[in-house]
C-alpha cells in the first residue's frame, strides 16, 4: 500500500495548498460530482485491506495432494465466428490441459449455435479430445421468457443438465468466457475452494469468483491492454469486498463464475429479451434468494482485452446500457440494486466528472475556481483519485505478473498514470453512450468483439 499513501499525501498537500474557496453554482456542482465515487472508493479500500489481511494472516487450506471428487463442468458458450474462434481454441485448450490433474469428474460444455460460422472447426475442437462435448442450440430453441443471447444459451446449458440428472449440490459449474483460459493456478485455487465447501456441509457457500487478469502476450493493442489495468484492480478490491461478504450486490463477471449446478438450475438464466449483462442479473437475483452464500478466492484466470480502442468502447458501452437497465428493473428488490445502481451513475457521469471538462468548463464561464464549497471535501476528493491512481497503478502490476514474461517495463508504471486521463475519457464517452441507448430505447443488441491470439 505505500504507493496509496504515497500518492494520498501528494494529492493532499496540492488540495489544501491550491484551495480558494468559492460558493458559485460552478463549485457547488463540482463539489457533488466529484464527491459522488466516495462510495465505492470506500468499499474498494476496504476489499484491498480484506485481501491483505488474508495474505498475512494466511488462511489455512488443506493442501491439495489428490483431486476432488466433485465433477466440475466449464460452460464455454461462443458466437462461433471465424475472428473469434482462435482465441477459443487456447482458452479450451488450457481448460483440457490444466483441469483434469484436480479433478477426477470433469468435462468442457462448448455451447454454440445451430449453423454459427466456425462450426466445423469447433466441432473438430471438441471431438479431439474425451473430455470435452459440443452442445448445439437448435435455432427454434426459445426460452419462456423470451430470453436471447448469452443468457439464452446459459439457459439451455443449464436445461440440459437438469434433464441429465446433473443439477446437484456436488456439481460444480464453471463459466468463462470464450476467449480467457486457465493455468495450473487457477486450477488448484478452485479444488481448494470446492474442497472447503465439502468440509463445510450445509454452511457452505454456493458461488464463487476470482480475479480476471490480462497477460501481455493476449493483448493486440497496447493502449488497451493498459486501460484494462481497472479490471483486475476492480476484483480484487470491490468485488473482494461484496462478494467476499457473501452478496455480490456489485454484480459479477461472465469468467471464472463458479456455481454450485443445483443453485444454478433454481434461479436459471431466463431473465427475458432485454437481459444483456446476465452475469450481473444473476448475480442479483442470487442476493435476494441466497445472502450470505458468496465467496471470493485468490485464483486468477487469462483474458484478452480488445483489439482496438473501437472494440474497447463498444464492449463499455453494452455494459452500461444492460447496467442502467438492470438497475431500474423492479423485479429485483431496490436493496440489492441500490449499490450497483450508484456505481452505474458514478460511471455514466464520468465525462461530467472529467477534469478536462471541469476546467474548460469554468473556462467557459469565467470560474475563477476548481475548488469545493467546503474544506472538508478535499479529504474526500483526495482519496477518489488516489483510489483511481493506485488501481491502475496495481492493476498493470498484477497484469504484467501474470504475462508469459513477468514484470513491467520501468516506464509503465508512470506512463499508466498519466494516462489515466485518457482511459477516464474513454470510459466515460462509452458508459454515456450505453445511457442514451438506454434512453431512446434503442433495441437490446449483445456485441460481441474480435478475440486476439
Amino acid at each position: 500500500m505505500r504507493s496509496f499513501v504515497v500518492t494520498l499525501a501528494i494529492l493532499t498537500l496540492y488540495s489544501i495548498w491550491s484551495f480558494k474557496p468559492s460558493r458559485l453554482p460552478f463549485n457547488w456542482a463540482l463539489t457533488v460530482v466529484w464527491s459522488m465515487p466516495i462510495l465505492g472508493t470506500m468499499v474498494g479500500i476496504q476489499g484491498a485491506f480484506l485481501l491483505r489481511r488474508r495474505v498475512r494472516i494466511q488462511v489455512e487450506e488443506r493442501p491439495i495432494t489428490s483431486t476432488t471428487d466433485d465433477l466440475l463442468i466449464v460452460v464455454v458458450p461462443t458466437i462461433g465466428r471465424l475472428d473469434t474462434y482462435p482465441a477459443l481454441e487456447r482458452s479450451v485448450r488450457s481448460f483440457l490441459e490444466h483441469l483434469p490433474p484436480f479433478f477426477t469428474q470433469f468435462r468442457t460444455d462448448i455451447v454454440i449455435e445451430e449453423g454459427c460460422e466456425a462450426a466445423a472447426q469447433i466441432t473438430a475442437l471438441a471431438a479431439g479430445h474425451p473430455q470435452a462435448r459440443l452442445v448445439t442450440i437448435p435455432r427454434s430453441y426459445r426460452t419462456a421468457a423470451g430470453t436471447r443471447f448469452k443468457a439464452r444459451a446459459n439457459h439451455y446449458a443449464n436445461q440440459l443438465r437438469a434433464v441429465e440428472g446433473q443439477a446437484r449440490d456436488d456439481v460444480w459449474v464453471l463459466h468463462m468466457d470464450d476467449d480467457t483460459g486457465v493455468g495450473p493456478d487457477t486450477a488448484a485455487a478452485l479444488a481448494q475452494f470446492i474442497d472447503r465447501q465439502r468440509r463445510a456441509g450445509a454452511d457452505g457457500k454456493h458461488l464463487a469468483q476470482g480475479i480476471l487478469a490480462y497477460p501481455r502476450e493476449n493483448a493486440a493493442h497496447w493502449l488497451t491492454w493498459m486501460a484494462d489495468a481497472i479490471r483486475p484492480a476492480d476484483d480484487f478490491t470491490r468485488f473482494r469486498a461484496v462478494t467476499g461478504a457473501g452478496t455480490p450486490i456489485a454484480g459479477l463477471h461472465g469468467e471464472l463464475l463458479l456455481l454450485r449446478a443445483s443453485i444454478e438450475a433454481a434461479i436459471g438464466w431466463d431473465f427475458g429479451p432485454r437481459s444483456i449483462v446476465e452475469d450481473a442479473e444473476f448475480a442479483l437475483r442470487f442476493c435476494a434468494r441466497y445472502p450470505g452464500r458468496s465467496e471470493w478466492f485468490n485464483g486468477r484466470c487469462y483474458g484478452a482485452s480488445p483489439a482496438t480502442i473501437r472494440d474497447f468502447m463498444r464492449q463499455r458501452e453494452r455494459w452500461a446500457w444492460g447496467l442502467v437497465t438492470l438497475s431500474v428493473n423492479r423485479s429485483i428488490p431496490l436493496r440489492y440494486r441500490a449499490f450497483l445502481g450508484w456505481s452505474v451513475l458514478t460511471w455514466v457521469l464520468g465525462p461530467l466528472q472529467h477534469i478536462g471538462a471541469v476546467l474548460l468548463i469554468g473556462l467557459m464561464i469565467g470560474a475563477t475556481s476548481a475548488s469545493p464549497v467546503t474544506e472538508p471535501v478535499l479529504a474526500l476528493w483526495s482519496l477518489n483519485f488516489t483510489y483511481v491512481v493506485w488501481s491502475y497503478w496495481e492493476g498493470l502490476r498484477l497484469n504484467a505478473e501474470s504475462s508469459r514474461i513477468p514484470g513491467r517495463r520501468w516506464y509503465e508504471p508512470l506512463l499508466v498514470v498519466l494516462l489515466i486521463p485518457v482511459f477516464a475519457l474513454i470510459e466515460g464517452l462509452s458508459a454515456t453512450r450505453g445511457l442514451v441507448k438506454f434512453l431512446t430505447r434503442r433495441e437490446n443488441t449483445f456485441v460481441v468483439i474480435s478475440k486476439p491470439v
